[in-house]
């Protein structure tokens, strides 16, 4: 799963046992642009609700409404939730 959060130039840690590669350790943060997502609305945001959106890397996240397509977000990789806009 941890997959989704790669992207290119990412540094990331292999953890390695008897020489072979066992897992990846990601950063607790990555910025990943948003792909594809529903158009928002007018009046959306006070319902405090949200709508899922894809992510450059495949990744699907729940984000607030207010967000749109071309958006650059931070993800917190121990939850795999939005964490804030990006820039």
């Amino acid at each position: 799963d941890k997959i989704l959060y790669l992207t290119e130039n990412l540094e990331v840690n292999v953890i390695y046992i008897a020489g072979k590669p066992l897992t990846l350790e990601v950063p607790t943060f990555v910025d990943l642009t948003v792909i594809e997502t529903s158009p928002d609305y007018k009046g959306d945001t006070a319902t405090g609700g949200g709508k899922p959106a894809k992510l450059e890397t495949g990744l699907i996240v729940s984000v607030p409404f207010f967000i749109s397509v071309g958006t650059k977000i931070r993800i917190d990789t121990r939850t795999n939730t939005y964490v804030e806009r990006v820039g």
